[in-house]
C-alpha cells in the first residue's frame, strides 16, 4: 500500500506563489522597479558626477524599491505599514497619560481606619 502525503502550510495565509526565480509577483515587480530606477539614474548621473558617485546614488535610489518588495511587519506590506504609521503618528495622535492608582490608599480611606505613624 502506498501512502500519499500532501504537505500544507500550518498557516494557509502565509502561502506565496513563486512567479520568477522563487520570488512572488510583488517581490519581482519591486525588484524590477529597483533595477530600472538604478539603471536610469546611472546613465543620467554617470557623466556629471562620475562612475563611483553615480553608483552610490543608484544604490541609494534603488534601496526603497527593493525594501518595499520584501518588507513585512505583523502581516502588513510596506505601504500598509506606512499608512498605518502615518495615521497613528500624525493624523490621529493620542496623548497617553499615565495616572497611577494607589488601591491600598483608596481602600484605607474608604474603610475609615486612620493610623498614625510614630517615628521615634
Amino acid at each position: 500500500m502506498i501512502d500519499i502525503e500532501v504537505r500544507i502550510n500550518k498557516e494557509i495565509r502565509d502561502y506565496q506563489e513563486s512567479v520568477f526565480f522563487g520570488l512572488s509577483l510583488r517581490q519581482f515587480a519591486f525588484s524590477l522597479a529597483a533595477v530600472l530606477v538604478a539603471a536610469a539614474l546611472y546613465f543620467l548621473l554617470k557623466e556629471p558626477l562620475g562612475v563611483e558617485t553615480a553608483g552610490w546614488a543608484c544604490v541609494l535610489a534603488a534601496f526603497p524599491f527593493a525594501l518595499c518588495g520584501f518588507f513585512r511587519y505583523n502581516g502588513m506590506s510596506a505601504e500598509r505599514f506606512l499608512l498605518t504609521f502615518l495615521r497613528s503618528a500624525f493624523i490621529c495622535p493620542k496623548r497617553l497619560v499615565f495616572k497611577a492608582d494607589n488601591l491600598y490608599a483608596i481602600a484605607l480611606a474608604d474603610s475609615g481606619i486612620k493610623e498614625e505613624l510614630k517615628i521615634d
